[in-house]
């Protein structure tokens, strides 16, 4: 594909992004710069900053100081072109010299304004070769990331969509620009600053880096048919920090993580996967005949079995069985119809489920071994979503039997059912972390009705001891989010999945 740049023209096709004039107080005056209007230091920096256009190379050298671009204000060297509306920043990055802190960064980044505690989003390559999505959503706010899986990659993009922020990568030359998963959204509207950065991660070091390839160009258009994308993220309650892990142009949903830590388990396509907590490439789990297997599934305590709701059968309503935990022949564990997998007691026992019995989802628990189903509640409205504490004690649930879908929980027998949430959003999927001390959950908009997919939620984290939530991120999900047990087993992360609608052009379909 042809480069298409902002310089004396700034066309595509027949739409022209608007340019604004530049009137900052302090910035340097520079003659043109590429298909930049200026440069200058952003924040507190011992060493003046510089940036070099070579036409000849099509090349931008940027040197820079500056302690960090992170937490709540940023200090870096920045060379920017004003603009409006929808965008896309790429570029290869080289940092030339050896050495330096390995945390020193060079970004495309997408800025609300010149000041040091702005709202932005970046790409940030780092002098290891970790590259991640950075993002601040307030002014002076603490600043997060989404960790990319892919170090050191060969080419980089930004791209602005409406309110989204996406990460694009390429591994190697030659290859194409695709999403590596990494998406948030941010509030960056009217006209903000586009462009490249660096910083040395050291107040009194000068760090240079390299940017090729430079492109700023409009995203492709989307299509009536885009592509969806599914990652698998974990974030960290401490720093709500999030990590890719797998991405794939393939629908899956609902990740467990094992007892060891080792692998998640998810399903796609009917199919159960396992992939290893690093990263590669996931592995498909025997289930025998029963390769409908919907999105409620999990783990024994002992790790020694899977559970997983299945609609194989002739009716094809949901039913729960049992294989072993490395694949084999199912067991079959419950009579009734749909039935949905949701918990295991801590002792392997039990199993609490949701079932629909006539026309009503409520509640049941049954043993493992297979027996008798016992009904633990009855109110109007659907109840879902039942898991263990770790302590057995109780039995957490979503209930929507105040007209609104709130958490509850009760005793392990079904008594003394008790209100735990109680706020304008529609929560669902109650996990409790293995350690007891924490509760996430899904949060949809008060307008959605159900569970339903690809919507803007968010997952929120409880503290047990003060029923105080927090957000822990913002994301384009739902469905398939975080439907089954997902904490691992240190209690320090949460994995679960997110979505993108993207063009086929961007996709890497056509």
């Amino acid at each position: 594909m042809g480069k298409s740049k902002l310089g004396t023209k700034f066309l595509f096709g027949s739409v022209m992004m608007s340019l604004f004039s530049l009137a900052t107080a302090g910035a340097e005056s520079v003659s043109p710069l590429g298909i930049f209007q200026n440069h200058a230091d952003i924040g507190t920096v011992l060493h003046t900053g510089s940036a070099q256009y070579d036409a000849v190379r099509d090349t931008y050298t940027l040197t820079a100081s500056g302690e960090n671009i992170w937490f709540i204000s940023d200090a870096f060297h920045f060379a920017w072109k004003q603009v409006s509306g929808d965008v896309a920043l790429s570029a290869g990055i080289a940092f030339p010299r050896p050495g330096g802190n390995p945390h020193r960064k060079a970004v495309l980044m997408i800025r609300q304004s010149l000041d040091a505690g702005s709202v932005y989003a970046d790409v940030a390559l780092h002098g290891v070769g970790l590259t991640s999505l950075q993002y601040r959503d307030a002014p002076g706010a603490v600043t997060h990331e989404i960790e990319a899986s892919l170090s050191a990659p060969h080419s980089l993009r930004i791209e602005k969509r409406g309110d989204y922020v996406y990460l694009f990568m390429a591994a190697s030359n030659g290859q194409p620009l695709k999403t590596s998963g990494a998406s948030i959204k941010i509030p960056i509207h009217g006209s903000f600053y586009v462009g490249i950065g660096l910083c040395a991660h050291d107040k009194d070091a000068v760090e240079t880096a390299v940017f090729s390839r430079v492109e700023l160009t409009l995203p492709a258009p989307v299509t009536t048919s885009p592509v969806l994308y599914s990652t698998l993220e974990t974030v960290t309650i401490a720093s709500t920090d999030r990590r890719v892990v797998y991405v794939s142009p393939h629908h899956f949903e609902a990740p467990n993580w094992t007892q060891d830590g080792a692998y998640f388990y998810f399903n796609s396509d009917g199919r159960i996967l396992r992939l290893p907590v690093a990263g590669g490439t996931p592995e498909i789990i025997d289930t025998g005949t029963n390769i409908h297997c919907n999105n409620d599934h999990g783990l024994s305590p002992d790790q020694k079995w899977l559970a997983i709701s299945d609609q194989s059968q002739a009716d094809h309503l949901s039913t729960i069985y049992i294989v072993p935990f490395g694949g084999g022949t199912p067991r079959r564990v419950t009579v009734n119809a749909p039935s949905y997998w949701h918990g295991w007691s801590p002792d392997g026992k039990t199993l609490a489920f949701t079932g629909q019995r006539n026309g009503n989802f409520d509640i049941y628990t049954i043993p493992a071994a297979g027996g008798e189903e016992t009904r633990l509640t009855t109110a109007k409205g659907l109840d879902d979503g039942p898991e263990y504490s770790p302590d057995g004690k109780y039995i957490y649930f979503n209930s929507e039997r105040t007209g609104k879908m709130q958490i509850w929980r009760m005793l392990a027998d079904g008594s003394n059912q008790e209100q735990i949430t109680s706020d304008e959003f529609n929560n669902w999927f109650p996990h409790i972390s293995p350690d007891g001390k924490w509760m996430v959950f899904l949060s949809y908009g008060p307008e959605v009705t159900g569970h339903p997919a690809n919507k803007e939620v968010q997952i929120r984290l409880m503290a047990l001891s003060d029923g105080k939530i927090s957000v822990l991120a913002k994301l384009f999900g739902g469905q398939g989010t975080i439907n089954v047990p997902s904490w691992s087993p240190d209690s320090t992360k949460v994995a679960f999945v997110s979505y993108q609608l993207l063009p086929a052009e961007e996709a890497g379909t056509k």
